[in-house]
């Protein structure tokens, strides 16, 4: 008889499934190993030159861009910190490591936490950026986590003692709810979520003491619910010969007729089609045929974020019905993460599927859709992508609009966050283990963040020392 099809593939590796005891043995044999009070340590000898190596990034990027990225990273020690993800991984290798993994974010900063619509249409908080993701030591997220925090309450003038308490917060919340999914289900684990109402009554609680504060919290929530399609279409297109197209508002903004010429329009439309053709196949049955209901329209060179300026990323408008029924989706580029030179090159060849896999992994919920493809740019050169909505609800709380013990609060939550995304990827038994039921852990990270928050001023000194002197160019792009 014939073999079947099933019987003459390579078979799946076997999972090996430790028990209760076994993966608690693993985070005893950590602390032995690697004691909780070690990871203050920061070699601060044989370190890379910080400048060199956001240079070395700028070799990829698209190079009129490349100004705008140092022009935002100058302007305050916190936006430096947003975009020095390889820097901080450069020094983190040097930094003791326990040997348990998980799916890190990579940049795990407090200014990528927030709040997003889910496909229900609830709000809800969580970690949102993942152009770094990666498997590796999950202590290095709970690290990054920590100095943004820090770095961030400093920026905002807390106090040193505010500034501490808001680290210790965010270290006990990951550390306790760690501890608390080590005794739940994998099923508990994975429908884990956080009441995004919690954090709203949290951090009005807080805030409560200052009016204006609250006002504050009130208007920026409200408009996280109308960044939708609608709120992007009114205000990036305008109607050119009977059709919606998006409006040039260089160099933040620049429609693809401006880059390429008008000539070639019919051509790049035909090459686009087939972009979203490939790209739909990342998705699931249904979205696939969401997305087959819209047409193209227009797309723009779209300068996003602080660490990802200069890297390619396009916003593409799409319309359905009529222009009440916008979709714009957005196009980002995805490179190696900043992680792999120091933890190993990724399972996934494509790096816009890994940014798509490891966001499905943390987040308790994702946008329906993320999805990637792999394609010829209009410099002729193939690269990596993946796809996501340009703006659904999405925003988040900075520390400039709570008091210090309000900004403590949702430390904590965003160290709850952090927690669950890493229990559902990692060995969250060996990880509850080894950070114990002590603060032990807690005041030692707190330490590191204080480290790190004044290597991270010199760095940003670096910088504004850099463009003085005429090494790097700094624009504002406005």
């Amino acid at each position: 008889m014939a073999a079947s099809r099933h019987e003459t593939e390579e078979a799946p590796p076997r999972v090996r499934h430790l028990t209760w005891e076994e993966r608690a043995a693993r985070g005893k044999a950590a602390r032995k190993t690697v004691p909780r009070e070690s990871h203050v340590e920061l070699d601060p000898n044989n370190r890379p030159d910080p400048i060199a190596l956001l240079e070395e990034q700028a070799v990829t990027r698209v190079p009129e861009l490349v100004p705008i990225r140092y022009g935002r990273m100058s302007s305050t020690p916190f936006a430096f910190f947003r975009g020095a993800a390889l820097i901080m991984s450069a020094d983190l290798a040097g930094t003791p490591t326990t040997g348990i993994k998980a799916q890190l974010c990579g940049d795990a900063h407090i200014g990528n936490f927030g709040m997003f619509a889910s496909p229900e249409r609830h709000l809800v908080f969580d970690i949102n950026d993942f152009d770094e993701t990666n498997p590796g030591p999950w202590e290095w997220d709970v690290k990054r986590l920590a100095a943004s925090v820090e770095i961030a309450a400093r920026g905002v003038e807390f106090t040193e003692a505010e500034c501490r308490a808001a680290v210790l917060a965010a270290v006990r919340g990951y550390r306790e709810a760690m501890r608390g999914f080590a005794r739940q289900t994998n099923l508990e684990v994975w429908y884990a979520h956080l009441d995004v109402e919690e954090v709203i009554q949290s951090a009005e609680q807080e805030a409560a003491a200052d009016p204006a504060r609250v006002k504050l919290l009130e208007r920026t929530i409200a408009k996280f619910r109308t960044r939708d399609n609608l709120h992007v279409f009114a205000k990036l297109t305008d109607e050119t010969g009977g059709e919606p197209r998006i409006v040039s508002q260089p160099p933040l903004i620049v429609p693809i007729a401006e880059l390429i010429g008008p000539g070639q329009a019919k051509e790049l439309q035909q090459r686009i089609a087939a972009v979203i053709r490939r790209y739909r196949r990342s998705l699931q049955s249904d979205r696939q045929h969401l997305v087959e209901q819209y047409r193209f329209v227009d797309l723009a060179r779209k300068v996003v974020g602080v660490g990802s300026v200069g890297t390619r990323a396009w916003i593409v408008l799409m319309l359905g019905n009529d222009p009440n029924d916008p979709l714009f989706l957005q196009i980002k580029e995805a490179e190696a993460s900043v992680l792999e030179r120091f933890v190993g090159r990724s399972a996934v060849a494509n790096h816009g599927q890994r940014v798509v896999g490891g966001q499905r992994l943390m987040q308790a919920t994702s946008d329906i859709f993320l999805g990637w493809d792999r394609t010829e740019g209009i410099d002729g050169d193939t690269r990596d992508f993946y796809f996501r909505q340009l703006k659904d609800w999405k925003g988040s709380i900075g520390a400039e609009m709570l008091l210090p013990a309000g900004f403590s609060v949702y430390a904590g939550l965003c160290g709850w966050t952090l927690a669950r995304a890493h229990a559902r990827s990692g060995d969250r038994v060996a990880i509850a283990t080894y950070l114990g039921k002590s603060d032990a852990f807690d005041k030692t990270i707190a330490k590191f963040a204080a480290v790190y928050a004044d290597r991270n001023e010199r760095d940003h000194q670096a910088l504004l020392d850099a463009i003085e002197a005429g090494r790097v160019k700094a624009e504002t792009g406005v």
